[in-house]
């Protein structure tokens, strides 16, 4: 199979590359002054967040530190979260006392969202916020706080810059949708 078989599956770039830059360097921005004299530690929910975690840094003009998680909401195969959260990484570092924000790809049920805040709360952070490149506000079945929204989307099925396809396709510069009516999982 050839890598750029996703073109196939593309519906439509729905966030551009231009669109990203500009969004993140805004986002950059606005947690830097609004962190200003503090540091910071950026918790990158794995995987699809990385992307959006180390172009957020370049823009930050804060001291920061990192740290990873990996959940999982997801059973095998499975397009949609189970409800059910489980930790499958966790962190390295103590967040007691820390100004902790959250950097996750795509927010849409919540579910996983809440129970990683729940989490995180019991551990007692300084402060404990939430950036998230996409918000699919539409499926929320669970409320939790945004505080820094990339962007606001529709419900589709989406997948690029950090986003995968079955796992691939995060590599991508921009964030496409997926041409249900072509794509099937045996395809990636």
């Amino acid at each position: 199979m050839a890598y750029q078989e996703y073109k196939k599956f593309l519906a439509e770039v729905l966030v551009t590359e231009e669109q990203l830059k500009t969004r993140v360097a805004e986002l950059g921005k606005k947690i830097s002054e609004d962190y200003a004299g503090e540091s910071l530690l950026l918790v990158c929910v794995l995987r699809g967040g990385v992307m959006f975690l180390t172009d957020l840094m370049r823009h930050l003009t804060i001291p920061h530190m990192v740290d990873f998680m990996a959940l999982s909401s997801y059973g095998v195969g499975a397009r949609q979260s189970t409800g059910t959260v489980r930790i499958t990484m966790d962190l390295n570092m103590d967040i007691y006392g820390q100004n902790v924000l959250i950097v996750e790809d795509i927010v849409d049920s919540g579910h996983t969202m809440a129970s990683l805040l729940e989490v995180l709360e019991t551990r007692q952070p300084k402060t404990l916020k939430v950036c998230t490149l996409l918000d699919k506000a539409t499926r929320r079945e669970v409320d939790v706080q945004l505080d820094y929204v990339g962007f606001n989307i529709e419900d589709k099925f989406v997948f690029g810059y950090g986003l995968d396809l079955d796992e691939y396709y995060r590599d991508l510069p921009f964030v496409g949708v997926v041409d249900l009516n072509v794509y099937s999982p045996s395809d990636a």
